[in-house]
């Protein structure tokens, strides 16, 4: 069989019509996976500009709405996308939100709000799609977390509080599939140029550049080669492994 008929490996990408959501929905269809983004369908004009930015991809990005925070509905969502496409042999949990305050503002429903979407949400989706994986012996797994995971950010308790437990939760899943060719993986974006960092005030933008060591913001594409990477057939000796994406704002041995 020439590897040309083997069947397209499945990729489901959640966030995945965010900024950084459709760069990894874009590589990992030029590595020849069959890419579905799951996202909020309430996006609504986000959903219209995504579907524009994918349209040269010949049907190999598809779009399924989906709420990560939903147990339930994460279950029938995989279950939807099996029955479509073939089982999935990739995910990638890019859905994300900021709620952002100092701790003694937050409120409990900030820390919730977010908690659900952003730790829930990666327990929910590998919950669904680990046991097929490791029946057929083959996955990979990559967590998006972020730099202020490692470092901490003023006014982000509970943002930091996620994006930390979302490589201890990698590192203990890596060592429950190791052994059945599933491999679980973090890559932790730093500042990026994407509508969240966009949002931030131009003085705090520039203060924020100016502590990057190469000298400007990430580009989604610059996170979405470490996705492809990880991601790769061929990646079955990197498991556990937190991948910084920074431009050295953070370094660490």
């Amino acid at each position: 069989m020439s590897h040309s008929a083997l069947p397209k490996r499945v990729a489901l990408v959640t966030g995945g019509i965010g900024g950084i959501g459709t760069e990894i929905c874009r590589q990992l269809a030029r590595a020849g996976r069959q890419v579905i983004a799951l996202d909020l369908a309430s996006r609504e004009e986000r959903l219209a500009v995504f579907r524009d930015e994918v349209a040269g991809f010949d049907g190999a990005i598809g779009f399924e709405p989906a709420d990560v925070s939903d147990f339930d509905g994460c279950r029938q969502q995989v279950e939807r996308v099996e029955q479509r496409h073939g089982s999935i042999d990739i995910l990638v949990n890019a859905a994300g939100i900021t709620r952002d305050a100092s701790l003694r503002k937050m409120t409990p429903q900030q820390w919730h709000e977010l908690m659900r979407v952003n730790l829930d949400g990666v327990f929910n989706m590998c919950r669904h799609v680990v046991e097929g994986m490791t029946a057929r012996g083959f996955g990979r797994i990559v967590n998006i977390s972020s730099v202020n995971g490692q470092t901490g950010q003023f006014g982000q308790t509970n943002y930091s509080a996620a994006k930390a437990g979302v490589h201890g939760f990698s590192m203990a899943l890596a060592r429950e599939t190791a052994r059945k060719g599933v491999t679980v993986n973090t890559v932790s974006p730093g500042y990026c140029d994407t509508p969240m960092v966009a949002a931030v005030p131009a003085e705090i933008r520039a203060q924020i550049i100016a502590g990057i060591p190469v000298g400007r913001l990430g580009a989604p594409a610059d996170i979405a080669r470490a996705v492809a990477f990880l991601s790769a057939d061929d990646a079955g000796y990197i498991t556990g492994a937190n991948l910084p994406v920074n431009g050295g704002y953070f370094m660490s041995f």
